[in-house]
């Protein structure tokens, strides 16, 4: 708790300096705070296996200094409380699998742990019309590295973050990472520490991975560069270098055509991935990737928009020598064809196609959509080419999504979610637990001042 009281010292002061300086107006202070409330349940109709569920809720308590309009200081804590659910700690009896969706809304090294919290934001910022600087502990939203926002916080990282806008159509950025607070841990690790909180799946010879606490990576450095062309048009690049693990580069091209009823946009993107160093352990059976690794991947989106609807369908393709990995406590996939509750990585070949659709209510503030995609993956007896011994599988998301017009701060999302196998036979049980013939509910509320 002396994170907290910290905390208030610093906004207090913060109060402080603000009256003080109130007539020459050089200091600006607004409130950060986020509360949500979350419930997950997780079942398998039909099946035996064990069915858990949760109740968390989370509130972040913090506020930002704005000195001159170019300093900006901003601190949040993050408390976390479990407030009701099923043992989740418990392994599923017949798969004698760990659960695998409920117990990331809290902290996956200490899952009895019912309430802790975490110092998430402490950093300094400086910056004008073309250039600025940010240190410390923030938020992420790169490519490979992102907030993966779907529990009760975000991911967080320490390190520095620069950019240059020369002018309005070019801006370049370079992150370097030191430690992270990953979604689902309480604690701050150097990026190798993170690796094997969530599931390790399997080595390419075939047994348990074990890569957890004995994976060597010190930092992660990332590049972006961002240029928007004239007609709608964007395109993107990025390069994620994991010292000792691998390094992605990233290229999309955007582009959006405006017609009479609508808007028409396609997306196209391709990547290259390959092993640094010695993968993070030079035993190869200890190893997060085989640096001897070299992957690829492209992906393509189609699509149509109005004020009331958005449909898109997006292919993906991956490729290439040995497995694409990213690691799954630093963000979602950044292919097109990514739905939530599910990733892609850990496969030396995966072909996906998914379609999505939204349509937004006229008189009331309410989004329904609907994700539908069918993932074909590597054979699940090719160890070497599936990490996690998962089958090919088809995916459907329903959800509703509701903003009041009243209170433009708070909103609510539920989604349903099922994955069924694309061939049933045969499968194992540790082929079905956490991955296929399940039904997933999320609900959500947000409330937010900012």
């Amino acid at each position: 708790m002396r994170f907290s009281f910290l905390l208030i010292l610093l906004l207090l002061i913060g109060v402080g300096m603000v009256w003080a300086q109130e007539e020459k107006k050089k200091l600006e202070m607004s409130p950060d705070l986020h509360f949500r409330t979350f419930w997950m349940s997780t079942s398998y109709p039909g099946l035996d296996f064990k069915e858990d569920y949760a109740l968390g809720m989370s509130l972040n308590l913090g506020g930002k200094i704005k000195y001159k309009e170019n300093w900006t200081f901003h601190a949040g804590y993050r408390m976390f409380a479990n407030v009701w659910s099923s043992q989740i700690w418990d392994p599923d009896p017949i798969s004698s699998q760990s659960n695998r969706y409920e117990t990331g809304l809290f902290d996956l090294l200490n899952p009895n742990d019912r309430f802790f919290g975490r110092l998430e934001t402490l950093s300094l910022e400086y910056s004008q019309e073309k250039f600025g600087l940010k240190i410390g502990r923030m938020g992420i939203n790169s490519d490979w590295v992102n907030a993966q926002d779907g529990r009760l916080a975000p991911t967080a990282v320490e390190g520095g973050y620069a950019w240059f806008q020369p002018d309005k159509r070019w801006k370049f950025g370079i992150w370097g990472i030191g430690r992270m607070n990953i979604r689902g841990s309480k604690d701050w690790l150097n990026p190798g520490g993170t690796l094997g909180i969530f599931p390790q799946g399997r080595t390419e010879s075939g047994r348990p991975a074990d890569y957890f606490q004995n994976t060597n990576s010190g930092t992660v450095m990332i590049l972006e560069a961002d240029h928007i062309q004239k007609a709608g048009s964007k395109l993107h690049f990025s390069t994620t270098v994991a010292q000792n693990l691998f390094s992605t580069y990233w290229l999309a091209f955007e582009k959006n055509l405006k017609k009479e009823k609508g808007n028409l946009f396609y997306g196209v993107q391709a990547g290259l991935q390959h092993g640094l160093g010695n993968g993070g352990n030079p035993d190869l059976e200890l190893s997060y990737k085989n640096p001897e690794d070299l992957n690829y991947a492209l992906s393509g989106r189609l699509g149509w928009s109005t004020s009331r609807w958005l449909t898109h369908l997006s292919l993906t393709q991956v490729g290439g020598k040995g497995r694409w990995l990213s690691p799954r406590e630093w963000g979602k996939d950044a292919w097109y064809t990514f739905i939530p509750r599910e990733r892609n990585e850990g496969f030396s070949s995966v072909q996906a196609l998914v379609g999505y659709g939204e349509y937004r209510m006229e008189k009331i503030p309410l989004q329904i959509y609907a994700h539908a995609g069918i993932h074909w993956l590597e054979d699940v007896k090719d160890t070497a080419g599936n990490k996690y011994n998962f089958p090919s599988y088809f995916q459907m998301n329903l959800g509703l999504k509701y903003q009041a017009k009243k209170a433009k701060n708070l909103d609510f999302h539920l989604i349903m979610m099922t994955k069924q196998p694309l061939e049933s036979v045969g499968l194992t049980n540790n082929q079905i637990y956490n991955k296929v013939e399940l039904l997933h509910l999320n609900g959500i509320i947000n409330w937010r001042w900012n």
